[in-house]
């Protein structure tokens, strides 16, 4: 029992040591930086631009869909049941025809997002690596996370911009 407080012990000292030296952090307005850059500005219209033409796309396809619905409720009592329910099977394949658009309208945009922002991020984390080990800073925290509870620790967001030639 004895030799197990004073392994007890020398653990805690170790620990203690290890924590008393001292780690340097800073925070950093990722948005900001972020924002400033001009390929984020240019993915962001690129992205903006393709989910435009996607919906473009789905619309045109909904609108074509609501002319046949409007036409075949209007001709329905002239046209036997065989026939109407024919053309409710072709509404219903429609409308599964425009929601499969939609999911896929979705996947490809996220798909689109993540390559255009992965060498945007790529850039930010080797500028924000770059500045931290010449600052000799051991954590970057991001000024914006709500996560954080306490954060006093030098701002390095203009140093990153200027990595980056930003103003």
């Amino acid at each position: 029992m004895k030799k197990l407080s004073v392994l007890f012990a020398a653990i805690m000292m170790v620990v203690s040591v290890g924590m008393a030296k001292a780690q340097k952090s800073a925070t950093l307005n990722v948005a900001a930086v972020l924002n400033a850059m001009p390929e984020k500005t240019k993915a962001d219209a690129d992205l903006k631009a393709f989910i435009d033409s996607k919906q473009a796309e789905i619309k045109k396809k909904g609108d074509a869909g609501q002319v046949k619905v409007k036409q075949y409720t209007e001709e329905a009592p002239k046209k036997t049941a065989e026939e109407n329910k024919a053309r409710e099977a072709e509404l219903q394949k429609l409308q599964e025809e425009i929601a499969q658009m939609q999911e896929k309208a979705m996947k490809d945009s996220q798909a689109k997002q993540d390559a255009l922002y992965a060498p945007i991020e790529t850039k930010l984390n080797a500028a924000i690596e770059k500045v931290a080990k010449a600052s000799t800073i051991d954590f970057v925290l991001d000024a914006n996370s709500s996560a954080l509870i306490y954060k006093n620790g030098p701002d390095i967001t203009a140093d990153v911009k200027k990595e980056l030639g930003l103003k």
